[in-house]
């Protein structure tokens, strides 16, 4: 389980992520929502702990992630694994290397600088891109590959990690409509059939209220909305999106009241 008590991120003067508090059960699939600039992308690299909190504790399990340092750290981060918009990869390795590079947590640094994998680690990083119908490119330099293809190969090195969490940060914004749906089919399946967390930032809504079990909508940093997809109204969207409501909720509104939607709706100034 996932907690985050009181969490707060400033850059000077401006809080990015105000008093954020938050349990994510495990095996749950979290849609993180909310305008750009909300504090949605500050509060996954928190997690990760690419960005250090300036209040607050995130704990996972036993683990103070907030307190972690060195070799402890570095241990929390293959248990996290952070997929990003702009895929990260190697352009001029090839695709198998890429994934690979996944497992350079388990190995030591001296070992994974030279790519010595073992057969059982090449079958591994094989077996990943096979479940995400890649493996027949595992030979190709990923710079070679479209973003829907790239995306895909930074989740199987994501999966190689054997991770407990996935962090998503809008994994689908550079992608076109295809592409998006077998990116988000792929991390619906991981979710489903490993039972691996996973929090994704989106910013469609029709996504988010399609594929996620939950969502947590961010306005200026504060948590707005918690709750089922089914209880995210056209009024609440409106709260979060301000103008751009019309464009991130397509033709999937909502009513402003659902019957029988499940409780944990909040709002603010409620």
């Amino acid at each position: 389980m996932l907690r985050l008590e009181g969490v707060v991120k400033s850059f000077g003067g401006k809080r990015a992520v105000d008093q954020v508090s938050l349990v994510v059960p495990a095996g749950q699939l979290l849609g993180v929502i909310g305008q750009s600039g909300s504090g949605k992308s500050t509060l996954l690299r928190m997690i990760n702990r690419l960005g250090d909190p300036t209040a607050g504790q995130i704990r996972f399990g036993d683990t103070d992630v907030t307190a972690l340092r060195g070799r402890a750290l570095r241990q929390w981060r293959a248990r996290c694994a952070m997929i990003f918009q702009q895929f990260n990869l190697a352009g001029r390795l090839d695709v198998l290397t890429n994934v690979m590079m996944g497992r350079a947590f388990h190995v030591p640094p001296t070992r994974a600088l030279l790519k010595l994998w073992t057969d059982a680690e090449k079958a591994m990083g094989l077996s990943a891109l096979e479940g995400l119908d890649m493996a027949r490119l595992a030979g190709q330099r990923a710079d070679t590959l479209s973003g829907g293809q790239q995306q895909r190969v930074a989740i199987a090195r994501a999966l190689v990690q054997e991770p407990e969490l996935i962090l998503a940060d809008e994994p689908i914004a550079s992608l076109d409509p295809r592409n998006t749906q077998v990116v988000m089919d792929a991390l619906l399946h991981i979710n489903r059939h490993f039972g691996i967390t996973v929090i994704c930032n989106l910013h469609s809504l029709d996504l988010a209220r399609k594929y996620c079990d939950r969502l947590v909508g961010l306005a200026a940093g504060k948590v707005v909305f918690d709750g089922a997809p089914a209880a995210l109204t056209d009024r609440v969207a409106r709260d979060l999106y301000g103008l751009e409501s019309a464009d991130v909720l397509g033709h999937a509104a909502q009513p402003d009241f659902v019957p029988g939607a499940q409780p944990g709706l909040v709002l603010a100034g409620s």
